[in-house]
């Protein structure tokens, strides 16, 4: 079955055209990013195997427009991979938000849009974009299926205890104020990932995933269930992210609102947008960057690194205690898979739960599925890839099936 996966974000389409033959039996056939939709010169690079890289810039006036270019490049003679679009059997989209609708993907019919269009509220930079392209396949491609893919699915098995915030309860029956998490595909891809990495059973185990990128978050992951999440209401709670600030006091909120003359939206932008390793550091939010500086030996790249590792190390300890003990602890995203220097900070302080962390095996993996414990450790640490977009053509391949029978 030939998928065409979309992730639509404010400016940008992120595509993917995979071969499923199989939850593990696939290929994919190529890949793309559309940037800059709605300015003046819009960029669109496509990338197939064994081909050189292809990159064009021109004018993408929106969504449609560049989804369209997307189509266009998939049955190009030179470029494409595709004799025609009639090869595209079905369309899956990632959608940030679910909210308490959706637990898990869904066949998209009009009271599924009109659903993903109620909690625009919840995600207005994402649920918006997502709505954009699932509409642009209903004028380009007529009649194809197409199935949501949710982040905050895999989340809804979390107790209410654990989602629940300590205000107003008629904040939650009025407002669905309430803790949702987000990255959901990734947690759970990684996490039965892992656990096939060093051979337990997904369904009866207590794994921690901490997915750390420029957004971060981490999952506590009991007999193949979410039971809690550092991300909340919106991505901005947790641990320090690339330009959010993770966990504060609320009470700092108002504090610098008064001392800044900042209404909602520009304290809304300072901790969104200014904060984390950006606020911390203040030259740049991307780790890498970070990671050199803090090498040189400069104090506040050093300083933001230590951020990150100890609220990972607090969440990790945290969510061993509500589990009753933890298996695995799996690292993965942009910084997880990629910055053996993280890993070690945090693994060398988990000797107290049973985890003898092997240094040697950590060094200098990346973008790879390594087990970073020794053989005879009793709490299991690996890094291993996401790969969100295989979760939702797994998805949009099992239900459109389905659905046929």
């Amino acid at each position: 079955m030939i998928l065409l996966v979309l992730n639509c974000g404010s400016s940008s389409i992120k595509y993917q055209v995979l071969d499923m033959r199989g939850n593990s039996d696939y290929s994919l056939m190529a890949k793309g990013l559309v940037e800059r939709i709605g300015l003046e010169s819009g960029i669109l690079t496509h990338k197939v195997d064994g081909r050189e890289k292809y990159e064009v810039e021109m004018p993408i006036e929106n969504h449609t427009v560049g989804i369209r270019k997307v189509l266009d490049i998939l049955i190009d003679k030179k470029l494409g991979v595709l004799g025609s679009l009639e090869e595209i059997q079905a369309v899956g989209h990632r959608v940030a938000h679910g909210g308490e609708f959706f637990s898990s993907s869904t066949l998209i019919n009009k009271e599924v849009i009109e659903k993903i269009e109620k909690l625009c509220e919840l995600a207005p930079l994402h649920n918006p974009a997502n709505l954009l392209g699932i509409h642009a396949i209903e004028t380009l491609l007529p009649g194809k299926k197409q199935v949501a893919v949710f982040d905050t699915s895999f989340h809804q098995t979390m107790p209410n205890y654990a989602y629940m915030y300590p205000i107003p309860y008629e904040y939650y029956t009025t407002y669905k104020i309430r803790r949702y998490g987000f990255h959901g595909t990734s947690h759970q891809y990684v996490a039965k990932k892992a656990c096939h990495l060093v051979g337990i059973d997904f369904e009866s185990s207590k794994v921690i995933t901490c997915h750390l990128g420029n957004g971060g978050s981490i999952t506590a992951i009991k007999n193949g269930k979410s039971i809690d999440t550092s991300m909340g209401f919106t991505p901005l709670e947790g641990v320090i992210m690339g330009t959010r600030s993770g966990d504060i006091d609320a009470g700092i909120v108002t504090y610098i609102q008064e001392k800044e003359g900042l209404d909602a939206a520009g304290i809304n932008k300072v901790l969104n947008k200014k904060s984390g390793f950006l606020g911390v550091f203040g030259k740049s939010s991307d780790a890498r960057d970070i990671e050199a500086a803090a090498a040189k030996g400069d104090e506040r790249a050093i300083l933001a690194l230590k951020i990150l590792y100890y609220r990972v190390l607090k969440y990790i300890g945290a969510y061993t205690a509500a589990m009753n003990g933890v298996d695995l602890i799996v690292f993965t995203g942009g910084i997880g898979e990629n910055d053996p220097h993280v890993r070690e900070m945090v693994g060398t302080h988990l000797e107290y739960m049973g985890l003898d962390f092997d240094i040697n095996a950590n060094k200098g993996v990346r973008g790879k599925d390594v087990i970073l414990s020794k053989p005879e450790s009793k709490v299991k640490m690996v890094t291993v890839t996401t790969n969100e977009e295989l979760v939702i053509a797994q998805d949009t391949m099992n239900i459109v099936t389905n659905a046929k029978n």
